[in-house]
């Protein structure tokens, strides 16, 4: 990083050209440099900038605004790529309604993890779900509309800037601790996780843990496509039923699970909370048509057995998504059970539906990937040192099958 890091302010300056050199100015009182960057589409910029990329449309002014605006996010994601590539910009910071909520984000979201990226949104109180993504996004709320800078809006705006200004500064470098491995779980199975990951430590691995939500899933798929871990502890498979039945952690994309999108890195995989789905509802509000079912009442979410139905399904499901990497993935079924609740005396115990599950799965799983059942309940102690075990073993395998090559 240079000395002074480069502040891309990235804006409608067509709109909203007072609020970003607003930013501008904040930033550059602190020090650092701003790079003001216009990704309005409607015209050009009241005000001069840095680097203008507004295309005039051709043709008459009728050009329909959201083709516009995908061609503005696909040229400006280019530009703002290349320019952190080549050390140019080291934090991105941007201020819209949410016409430029939109347009901001997915520029932003191109950049890699790491990278600051705030966002001043009149729209951040709402579902960010589709505009953080998977990425690490800084959504600040400005309360106010931004219809210029008034005692409220500036110090928002101030505060950001402070913020990106502070975010493209720090020094901090993590200690080097050998091989990665990413973890999956969720709150069903906290010991399991909890335990694999000091095993693995044990180890020498370093292990960082996603939360099976959705979002945390296919960040996990996306950071091993980068290069970011020599293996997949998928210890929380859970995330396929809630795609399955609309459930709470069911945000997931067609690469969940997919060993082929990242050849070569290993996965060990275990039905991890495959046993239920999680809905948002409790006790005093169970839906008509789940109140037949076994329920785990947990918070303001409870969870439902699946049934012998769903069940297939799901091992049909999961098995089409491992088959097409024989090569790199194993299976772990802890047939004591899969959750907190998935035990001789929790409400969702129901062993005759997990076997046939997997009497399904094994049926529909190429046979060269090994299935190993074991007597164990998933949050037992010595499941974890089970799955340790398992996942450092495909590690080293791969790792001489590399060096053999």
């Amino acid at each position: 990083m240079s000395a002074t890091p480069t502040i891309a302010v990235l804006g409608t300056f067509d709109t909203k050209a007072e609020e970003h050199l607003f930013l501008k100015s904040g930033i550059e009182s602190r020090g650092l440099t701003a790079l003001t960057i216009n990704i309005g589409t409607r015209r050009p910029p009241r005000t001069p900038v840095d680097m203008d990329l507004f295309m005039p449309p051709s043709g008459d002014d009728t050009v329909d605004r959201d083709l516009a605006i995908a061609a503005m996010c696909r040229r400006a994601g280019k530009v703002i790529r290349d320019l952190h590539a080549r050390g140019r910009i080291h934090a991105v910071i941007s201020a819209g309604g949410g016409s430029g909520t939109h347009l901001s984000t997915a520029i932003m979201r191109t950049l890699p993890l790491g990278v600051p990226k705030v966002m001043v949104s009149t729209v951040a109180s709402r579902d960010m779900h589709d505009i953080v993504g998977t990425r690490d996004l800084t959504m600040i709320h400005s309360v106010v509309d931004l219809l210029g800078v008034n005692r409220i809006s500036g110090a928002i705006l101030d505060k950001a800037a402070a913020a990106v200004c502070a975010m493209a500064q720090s020094r901090w470098v993590p200690e080097e601790k050998g091989k990665r491995i990413a973890l999956s779980f969720f709150g069903f199975i906290t010991p399991a996780a909890e335990q694999t990951k000091a095993a693995l430590e044990d180890r020498g691995y370093e292990v960082i843990a996603f939360h099976a939500n959705g979002t945390g899933g296919m960040a996990l798929e996306e950071l091993t496509a980068e290069g970011y871990f020599n293996g997949i502890l998928d210890l929380a498979t859970h995330e396929l039923a809630d795609a399955l039945m609309k459930g709470y952690c069911g945000a997931i994309g067609p690469g969940r699970f997919v060993s082929a999108e990242t050849p070569g890195v290993p996965r060990l995989v275990v039905p991890g909370g495959l046993d239920c789905a999680v809905l948002e509802f409790t006790r005093d509000s169970v839906p008509p048509a789940f109140q037949n079912r076994q329920i785990f009442f947990y918070d303001f979410r409870s969870a439902i057995r699946l049934t012998l139905e769903e069940s297939d399904i799901l091992a049909r499901q999961l098995a089409a998504k491992l088959n097409p990497s024989p090569g790199t993935v194993k299976v772990i079924n802890p047939a004591g059970g899969w959750s907190v609740a998935d035990h001789p005396d929790g409400p969702l115990y129901a062993p005759d539906i997990n076997a046939a599950f997997m009497a399904t799965f094994r049926e529909k799983l190429d046979s060269r990937i090994t299935i190993t059942t074991v007597a164990h309940h998933i949050n037992d102690p010595d499941f974890a040192q089970l799955i340790a075990r398992e996942m450092d073993a495909m590690i080293r395998l791969g790792s001489r099958e590399k060096q053999s090559r």
